[in-house]
């Protein structure tokens, strides 16, 4: 048989009350030459059997794994599509016609790397902003010196050129993937589009500076320290400077 187009990845824990909104936003899309893998990490609730009962599902496995990124790799290598979506739970396809429009751009094009912009909802689906680091116009390598600058979800990469997650970062593992699969890229195309839904919770104080000391530590990896200190104290000054301009 031959392959589908996309390979859609959902990782799951408990994610009873999130999933069901990820779900729709798969069943309701015009185009369907995808699979759907779900890899639940052993949950507790009912998310294996809500997984199970959306016809858009392909596949649900459920097992105990190491974190969110060895789940992404179970996917990955499970994953049989031409290129690969990771959509977490709680997250959603923009709109009914967005595969369709990947698909296009793919169809005239065949890049390595597809991207896109990103909304940010709450839990009742309403739009709250569009994400405050914009996908930028070119995308490369040395754009993400500036941080995570597309949202992992809207950053769709051709399964070929695809490495695994590397499980030395906890928390950052998205953006050492993102930069490595941008190295192995040969062409990188921007839709113009808003791709994904991004479910607005926000995340602990303390997993975030966690997130935040690994993506230093990776940046310092791929940019070079000295250019990373830099960087970071300027954006350190700036943030002072927008903080005393809005007090005024």
């Amino acid at each position: 048989m031959e392959s589908p187009l996309f390979s859609i990845i959902t990782i799951t824990f408990n994610a009873a009350a999130t999933l069901p909104a990820t779900l729709r936003s798969v069943e309701r899309q015009s185009f369907t030459d995808y699979e759907y893998l779900v890899v639940d990490g052993a949950s507790s609730d009912d998310t294996v059997a809500i997984a199970r009962a959306s016809a858009a599902v392909s596949s649900v496995t459920s097992e105990p794994d190491k974190g969110l990124y060895d789940a992404m790799n179970k996917g990955l290598r499970r994953a049989t599509g031409r290129y690969l979506i990771f959509l977490n739970a709680g997250d959603a396809l923009h709109a009914p016609d967005t595969l369709r429009k990947i698909a296009d751009f793919i169809e005239k094009i065949a890049p390595d790397i597809v991207y896109g912009e990103t909304a940010l909802v709450d839990s009742s689906r309403r739009f709250v902003a569009m994400r405050r680091l914009q996908a930028p116009e070119h995308l490369s390598v040395k754009s993400f010196r500036m941080g995570m600058l597309v949202c992992h979800q809207a950053f769709i990469v051709r399964r070929e050129i695809a490495p695994e997650y590397d499980l030395c970062y906890r928390f950052s593992a998205d953006y050492d993937w993102c930069i490595r699969c941008m190295q192995a890229a040969r062409t990188i195309v921007n839709t113009h589009e808003t791709l994904i839904d991004y479910l607005n919770e926000g995340v602990t104080t303390a997993n975030r500076k966690a997130s935040l000391r690994e993506r230093y530590r990776i940046m310092c990896r791929y940019y070079g320290t000295l250019p990373t200190f830099l960087r970071h104290l300027w954006f350190a000054v700036r943030f002072a400077f927008a903080r005393l301009s809005g007090r005024e």
